[in-house]
């Protein structure tokens, strides 16, 4: 920290008391906006748009102001709302309270006398009133009870007892369960008192109701309340970096990350001003520090979906979307591999990208789709399906003599084999890529030998067994590929370990080779199971409706089913083909760890950014 180095003695940071009113500002925008939401629900679906709007429009001083004067109107009217629910819930517990009383028609505040005492209580439900008064007038003829109300646990009374005889007649009523029941501050009888408490109720349900609508009627600011809070997120980053200055009163320092290539125009802009700067490349030991940001276009930039959720590439390392990219599309393809579901696939993708223009990981994931849904389409195409065999199907419903059926390449039900082994082909192909791109990776960073005997010899080692299984290249019997391959493993363990522990390694190693690239190679397999899988299910779906023996029920039920299908495949093809990229690809080259370069910028989230016009 520069601050502890006496040479910056006369800096110190700048003051961020805007910065807590700004947050401040922004909490009292979002819970406006969270009571319009529950209180006058905006109406919109899934593909409304956003508005578009300049940095003139979304900056503009007299629209936040306004903004935030209705989210003070808003929060005042939802408080009131609140102070209203606890005075109505008081006024419920006082009627609750007067409710055994209403049948007496005596005041609450009757005084009791010097000769005559006034009590109210409460006897235990299960007492007989007429057991109870000839009980007491067997005790005494000085005491008169008056019976009011009850319920399930008591039964209310009033006492009126001369002053002689309250020991006794308040002795015996004890034996009934009785306990003195405080009715201090009210006056006139329990009806009177609760016509009052049921005409303020009525009062308070008429204010209540003005205080929502009053909150309905702000419903028109909502677009100004989005708009000014994304104005506030905006003005908090820049609270936040002010925060990060340093400043001695008449200057100000700060360090920060550019892009190489942006240096050029960073410049530019620093030289209209009285700074003075400099720029450097990180040191090795500062790459955990430097952030990321990767290289796209717009094919690789919807993968960034996919390396976010794992990791980003640590600062120095490899970007894997230019590298993952035609992997994951065809292996989703294959995967999917249906017509039908490629077409929804790629309509979905350009209806919600074109209508709701969905931002980051949204943005990314129909992107995405929408290039899968490609190579989905491409691979039905091949296997001849369309929902399944929905065509033939359906054609057989209409003429029970038709023979239709899609042209393909080959069919998951009658290739299987070919289509397994096409697949642990292909998955020894991603994982001779990724070796390959290890291999380049270690010889880039000086490390050429390593990669010689670390990648190079598996290759030869693999191309000497297919070699050997053909019967190619053998001399005097001897498989010589092979032989190198072996002896370059030797090598190898010999480079890491000395003495009786190379036999031990040399061990170790093989047995992880050979079973490490089984088991990588057969987890392609799920390529051909999921292909399988969905073809089978669609078919079953589609023979359940030509049961129905007709067109509409046929429709109806293929399509329920299909759709369940669907459902079930695109989330799953995802995440296997998610598994075969992190697990078994990106083990091979990627280092991750890096860190998300998120510059100062203009970034929303209820509206877009247009360029204002000249």
């Amino acid at each position: 920290d520069l601050l502890t180095d006496p040479a910056w003695s006369a800096f110190a940071r700048v003051d961020d008391t805007a910065l807590a009113d700004t947050k401040s500002r922004a909490d009292s925008l979002k819970a406006a906006l969270d009571i319009l939401k529950h209180r006058a629900p905006a109406k919109g679906g899934f593909l409304k748009p956003r508005p578009q709007v300049t940095e003139g429009q979304l900056f503009d001083e007299e629209t936040y102001r306004q903004a935030l004067a209705a989210a003070g109107r808003i929060q005042e009217g939802e408080a009131r709302i609140a102070a209203i629910r606890s005075e109505q819930g008081k006024l419920s517990a006082q009627k609750a309270a007067l409710a055994p009383w209403l049948e007496l028609d005596m005041d609450l505040d009757l005084p009791s006398t010097r000769e005559v005492s006034v009590t109210f209580g409460a006897l235990s439900s299960s007492a007989d009133r007429q057991a109870v008064e000839t009980a007491l007038a067997a005790v005494t003829e000085l005491c008169q009870l008056q019976w009011a109300g009850r319920d399930r646990e008591f039964q209310y009374v009033l006492v009126l007892c001369h002053r002689k005889a309250e020991e006794e007649a308040f002795e015996l009523l004890k034996g009934y369960g009785y306990t003195p029941v405080s009715l201090r501050g009210w006056q006139g009888t329990a009806r009177a008192n609760t016509d009052r408490l049921e005409a303020q109720a009525a009062e308070l349900d008429r204010e209540l109701a003005a205080c929502k609508e009053s909150i309905v009627q702000e419903a028109v600011h909502r677009e100004a309340l989005k708009l000014c809070l994304d104005r506030v997120n905006q003005d908090i980053q820049r609270e936040e970096v002010k925060g990060r200055l340093l400043t001695s009163g008449a200057a100000l320092f700060l360090e920060g990350w550019v892009p190489a290539e942006q240096l050029g125009a960073l410049e530019i802009l620093l030289s209209r001003y009285a700074a003075a700067w400099e720029a450097v490349d990180p040191d090795p030991e500062e790459y955990p520090q430097v952030p990321v940001q990767l290289k796209n276009n717009a094919f690789t930039r919807p993968l960034n979906m996919v390396t976010e959720m794992y990791s980003l590439p640590a600062y120095g390392g490899l970007d894997p979307n230019p590298l993952m990219a035609p992997f994951f599309i065809l292996f989703y393809g294959i995967m999917m591999a249906d017509m039908g579901y490629g077409l929804v696939m790629m309509l979905s993708s350009v209806v919600v990208l074109k209508k709701a223009r969905p931002k980051g990981t949204m943005n990314y994931l129909f992107a995405l789709m929408g290039l899968c849904g490609i190579s989905t389409f491409v691979m039905g195409a091949l296997t001849g399906g369309f929902f399944g065999d929905f065509i033939p199907q359906l054609l057989k419903i209409i003429d029970p003599g038709s023979t239709f059926e899609l042209p393909a390449l080959f069919t998951p039900l009658n290739d299987t084999i070919a289509i397994l082994i096409g697949s642990l082909v292909l998955g020894f192909v991603q994982i001779i890529t990724g070796m390959a791109i290890s291999f380049v990776k270690q010889t880039r960073e000086g490390h050429f030998l390593d990669a010689l005997f670390n990648e190079g010899t598996w290759w030869i080692i693999y191309a000497g067994t297919a070699l050997a299984i053909l019967g190619i290249g053998n001399v005097a019997g001897v498989p010589v590929v092979l032989a190198l391959g072996g002896v370059m493993l030797v090598v190898g363990c010999c480079r890491q370990t000395k003495g009786i522990a190379v036999l031990g390694t040399i061990v170790n190693t093989v047995y992880n080779g050979v079973t490490g690239i089984f088991s990588d190679v057969l987890s392609y397999s799920r390529l051909m199971a999921l292909m399988l899988s969905g073809s089978i299910i669609a078919s079953v779906f589609n023979t359940l409706g030509s049961i129905t023996g007709n067109v509409i029920g046929f429709v109806i039920i293929a399509m329920i089913g299909n759709a369940l299908n669907f459902g079930l495949n695109i989330l799953g093809c995802f995440v296997h083909d998610l598994r075969l990229q992190c697990l078994e690809f990106f083990g091979k080259f990627y280092q991750d760890g890096g860190k998300p370069f998120r510059p100062l910028s203009i970034n929303t989230k209820f509206v877009d950014m247009i360029k204002e016009e000249n």
